[in-house]
């Protein structure tokens, strides 16, 4: 697959670069997302593309904005993304693209949590919360949480980090009715996706979604929908191990990527997680994509 860093187009106006995706205007009421191969990790663009990522998460976007379809409306004008590009721009465009309604996007990220990991775990350890929200005691690292937990977070500028952000906050900042539908549609697209990906060998353990409004002020799910920049994918078979012994299996996302960023050194010392990112090695470019493919094979063939 070729590397496509950064597929810039000239025949439409940017709107937004954003850590993977270019969007571009189609006139005023659409948009041509178009996935790039970069890759962040702790809010940073690696230097190093992961060569067909952004072909990988457009179809698997694809896949499920059809899916989910029945629970809300999704941003998919179901118009060929090629039609409004010429055509020496088409295979910068094939693939990994969308053409996208135009809409009002909700600043609130909805976040779903279905089993306790990563930031949720520290904060238990420390107080038995999760972005605030009592837990039972007792539970381990990547415990199944009683029931899924909606716990929002404010979406930051470029390069920053997103802020969790309590319920309350919430509310207060979009409304209690939209906070409220965002809520209970987040949970219901995180129980109906873990349920099927459950029959194919992946656990959800996390996942966030992204919200906008029409003209008319309907709620649309946008942007990108359960992916593995946006999801935390767990092998089924490897769960029951990694619970014994107190660790997280090894995932179908960006955490192979993480964990080497962990120990990585630029310049002889160890990486403070800020730019310039650390140079990727080959064998991390190519066990992050098979991570990736592995999680397109399983859930969409």
């Amino acid at each position: 697959m070729p590397r496509v860093s950064t597929p810039t187009l000239t025949s439409l106006p940017l709107l937004a670069r954003g850590k993977v995706r270019d969007n571009y205007a189609v006139g005023d009421d659409r948009i041509l997302m178009v996935a790039s191969d970069r890759i962040s990790a702790f809010d940073v663009i690696m230097n190093e593309p992961i060569p067909g990522k952004g072909e990988l998460l457009t179809r698997m976007a694809l896949f499920w904005f059809d899916r989910l379809g029945h629970i809300v409306p999704h941003h998919l004008t179901g118009q060929d993304p090629l039609s409004v590009v010429p055509a020496a721009e088409h295979a910068l465009v094939a693939g990994r693209a969308m053409l996208v309604q135009r809409l009002k996007p909700v600043l609130v990220e909805a976040v779903v949590r279905g089993y306790l990991v990563g930031s949720g775990w520290a904060e238990y350890q420390a107080s038995g919360t999760v972005c605030g929200l009592a837990l039972p005691p007792g539970l381990r690292l990547g415990s199944p949480l009683p029931q899924p937990l909606f716990t929002p977070a404010r979406k930051a500028e470029f390069g920053e980090h997103d802020e969790n952000i309590s319920y309350a906050q919430m509310e207060k900042a979009v409304g209690a009715d939209l906070a409220a539908r965002i809520r209970s549609i987040s949970i219901q697209l995180y129980r109906e996706a873990a349920e099927y990906a459950l029959q194919r060998g992946i656990i959800i353990a996390d996942t966030k979604f992204e919200f906008g409004l029409d003209p008319a002020g309907n709620l649309v799910l946008m942007d990108e929908v359960l992916t593995p920049d946006s999801s935390r994918f767990w092998p089924q078979e490897d769960y029951a191990a990694a619970f014994a012994a107190g660790v997280n299996p090894p995932s179908f996302d960006k955490q192979y990527l993480r964990d080497w960023l962990e120990t990585a050194r630029v310049d002889g010392q160890p990486w403070g997680k800020t730019p310039p990112a650390p140079t990727l090695p080959p064998e991390v470019i190519a066990r992050t994509l098979a991570r990736y493919q592995e999680a397109l094979h399983r859930l969409v063939g």
